[in-house]
């Protein structure tokens, strides 16, 4: 009896210790990932890396990882237009079946989906927000956007025409959609201007306008996007992504 009991103390003690080098292996790696991370996409701070699932070492022995978790602030996306790029506030990605070279030189997860969120204000350096000609000697101009309900967007714009020193502010809501790399913002309807009849086309140029992302980290791609409190909300996804190498 007594030798039964000091084999289950020495069983707690050794899993114990497994347990330990295991979150300390764990810790390490996710270390590692990060760093390799932010060299290979070429990130300005190191970004947060969550190796889940347990234990580590024996997912390391199989060579594939359940479920990596990464994030990273303020991400500078490439818009595929001479060099410009928009900043992504937040962006999150969920990695499905990481598995890894031999020499953990490259990771690559099976599946993976990812949350970003891009401002308004970001979002408004695309819009019309210089005066443009609209025809008939008016002028117009994007102001500002925020959140206009329902998931859409509400585009707020000034007009100025011949004998009216100023106008006040009109809106209108807007849907936001994907179409391949890239957001795009479309009025569900025209502003009116009393006494003055421009081109759909002409006000179209004002309102209407999109957001080119054309590359995430690891190779995921737009799904969805939709209008939210602080910007466009945008979920991502892929298969056989890149994490690393």
């Amino acid at each position: 009896m007594r030798a039964l009991r000091i084999l289950l103390i020495v069983a707690v003690i050794l899993g114990g210790l497994f347990a330990i080098v295991d979150r300390v292996a764990v810790h390490f790696a996710e270390g590692k990932v990060a760093d390799k991370l932010r060299t290979t996409e070429n990130l300005a701070a190191t970004p947060d890396v969550s190796i889940n699932g347990f234990p580590f070492l024996t997912q390391v022995a199989g060579g594939e990882l359940d479920d990596v978790e990464v994030g990273i602030k303020d991400y500078e996306a490439p818009t595929g237009n001479d060099g410009q790029k928009v900043r992504i506030d937040d962006l999150h990605a969920d990695m499905k079946g990481v598995r890894f070279s031999g020499n953990y030189s490259s990771a690559t997860a099976s599946d993976a989906t990812g949350t970003a969120l891009i401002s308004y204000a970001e979002l408004l350096r695309t819009a019309k927000s210089e005066p443009t000609d609209v025809g008939l000697g008016v002028t117009a101009r994007v102001i500002g956007l925020s959140d206009g309900g329902n998931g859409k967007i509400k585009v707020t714009l000034t007009f100025t025409a011949p004998g009216i020193k100023s106008t006040q502010p009109v809106s209108v809501l807007s849907s936001v959609t994907v179409r391949g790399n890239n957001v795009q913002v479309h009025a569900d309807g025209l502003p009116q201007l009393d006494g003055v009849s421009l081109g759909e086309n002409r006000i179209r140029a004002i309102t209407d306008f999109q957001q080119g992302i054309a590359q995430l980290p690891g190779g995921i791609h737009l799904d969805t996007v939709r209008a939210a409190k602080d910007g466009v909300e945008i979920t991502a996804k892929g298969s056989d992504v890149r994490l690393a190498g």
